[in-house]
């Protein structure tokens, strides 16, 4: 790989604003209550797993978009090993129960590696290594960047073993995350136009990956669905970069000092504060309010875009409220609160603190 370029580090960095506007509903959750189930698609080209999410007719930002990763070049018993293993895909007791509950009955590792990736595509530590890549870009002053896994992994906040690496389990689950958002694309209208024409894009591609001082093969998609490997860098190109342009403005800046660890003793998908952090800078570039820092929006659909989905209220309301206070406490908000509205709708205003999330 090429050596990346080094930039003096500002106090802010750009993530396109495309891509934001996209984020909280190409993440969408399986309690989301617009998703529709996975299927299975036969087309020319092979296989699609699917999963789509229809456009909601009373909010603007929540458009129809389309997750699918391809599956080409199977073989005849490949393909009905995947078919027998879709079918055995127990989707409510994924819906209620988790998706490790829901695919007990899909015994190749492949296949089910493959389906938790499509439902729980750009779930909080994805969306948090998407951040974290464009601040790379900024510092190597490119849109192709190199990573360097182990580097991740520490400012990801995990604990190295006594060797001075990572656990299987920590550095498998990044190749698959990577490799998640290399190979799901995501097809949607083009946002704020008339055109009906349909986008097909991905977050990022891996262009090339690098062993260290090592002879063993490595192969980017079946250590991705059988092993526990994870290659020790990668370059990577970014699949939105309008914002990385020279002069762009169509970009939303967050500060460099973005914390990126995970949440101990949680997993992906209970890390509320990203997925609201993301929620309002999406909103900020949906909207874009005229002063810049002030939202209001429909209470049940900032809950539904942040999965807070549950017929549980008083859980829904504790859990948000927490959240909010723990911006709050990072800086990204000022205040929030709760407006009464008409039949029992209503709205949360956000003062957001422009310096932290600035539109230029």
């Amino acid at each position: 790989m090429p050596a990346p370029k080094s930039s003096p580090l500002s106090d802010q960095f750009p993530v396109d604003a495309q891509l934001l506007m996209l984020m909280p509903r190409a993440g969408a959750t399986l309690r989301h209550p617009h998703i529709q189930s996975p299927v299975l698609r036969v087309d020319p080209d092979g296989y699609y797993l699917e999963q789509r999410l229809p456009a909601a007719s009373d909010e603007p930002s929540e458009i129809g978009l389309t997750r699918r990763i391809l599956l080409d070049r199977l073989s005849p018993p490949e393909q009905a090993a995947l078919n027998t293993a879709f079918n055995a895909i127990a989707l409510d007791d994924c819906r209620r129960s988790g998706i490790t509950k829901g695919l007990t009955n899909v015994q190749d590792r492949r296949w089910e590696r493959l389906f938790t990736s499509i439902m729980t595509f750009l779930n909080p530590r994805q969306m948090t290594i998407m951040l974290y890549l464009y601040r790379l870009a900024a510092q190597q002053q490119s849109s192709t960047i190199q990573l360097k896994s182990n580097e991740l992994l520490q400012d990801l906040g995990y604990t190295r073993t006594p060797d001075g690496g990572f656990a299987s389990k920590l550095r498998s689950q990044l190749h698959r995350d990577l490799v998640t958002l290399h190979r799901t694309e995501l097809v949607y209208a083009a946002l704020k136009t008339k055109t009906a024409k349909a986008k097909i894009k991905t977050i990022l591609r891996i262009k090339d990956f690098q062993i260290a001082n090592s002879p063993r093969q490595f192969d980017l998609f079946h250590a991705a669905d059988y092993t526990y490997e994870l290659a020790d860098s990668y370059s990577i190109s970014l699949g939105f970069t309008d914002s990385l342009k020279r002069n762009a403005t169509d970009a939303l800046y967050f500060p460099n000092r973005l914390d990126v660890r995970q949440p101990i003793g949680s997993n992906a998908k209970n890390d509320y504060k990203t997925r609201l952090l993301i929620y309002l800078a999406s909103r900020l570039k949906w909207d874009q309010p005229s002063d810049g820092s002030y939202l209001i929006l429909a209470k049940q659909t900032v809950f539904r875009n942040i999965d807070l989905c549950g017929s549980n209220g008083s859980r829904n309301n504790q859990i948000f409220w927490r959240t909010v206070e723990a911006l709050k406490s990072n800086g990204y908000l000022y205040s929030a609160q709760e407006l009464p509205g008409k039949k029992k709708t209503n709205s949360i205003q956000f003062q957001i603190n422009s310096e932290q999330l600035q539109s230029r």
